[in-house]
């Protein structure tokens, strides 16, 4: 698998991320992950529709808190054929409860926990702390990526204008 290092940093420290870098007119690459409720989810089910995948390090970090918070008001501008998942090694129950707490109701969590099998996919497991990288993809309903955000340090937030414009224009 291969590795690449000096894209991300968690506190300014460089940190080693695992699998190819996903790009724009790749087909987005199929995943299974866990829902809250600890059944298995793939990916590839919310091909389809226009989907936002948003990778953050931890849901009960501040930044990604904010991050899945944001995204979950921002959803409401958007249409029913758009999806927005979060996805995060957290534990599944860990989600189903900081969702809870949170009140989100239109982002789905999901837990990459068992294989990285996303985080490997779509190039964003840093390899040092075993966690996502802040990273969002936008894909089209055919699965296609049309859209990448790879955040250079881990502690900040992603362009959420950019990356909801994205999703918006596309068919």
């Amino acid at each position: 698998m291969t590795e690449r290092t000096g894209r991300v940093t968690v506190g300014g420290a460089p940190v080693t991320l695992v699998g190819d870098e996903l790009k724009v007119g790749d087909k987005a690459p199929d995943a299974e992950l866990v829902d809250n409720s600890g059944r298995p989810v793939k990916l590839s089910s919310f091909f389809g529709k226009r989907l936002i995948v948003s990778t953050v390090l931890s849901l009960e970090t501040s930044v990604c808190d904010t991050e899945t918070r944001t995204f979950n008001k921002r959803a409401a501008e958007l249409g029913d054929d758009i999806a927005i998942v979060t996805v995060s090694v957290d534990l599944p129950f860990t989600q189903k409860r900081w969702c809870g707490a949170a009140g989100i109701d239109k982002v789905r969590t999901l837990s990459d926990h068992r294989e990285t099998a996303l985080g490997k996919a779509f190039g964003v497991l840093m390899k040092e702390p075993r966690l996502l990288a802040r990273a969002v993809f936008v894909i089209d309903k055919a699965g296609v990526v049309r859209y990448t955000q790879l955040l250079p340090e881990a502690g900040r937030e992603p362009d959420y204008d950019a990356a909801l414009a994205a999703a918006k224009k596309l068919a």
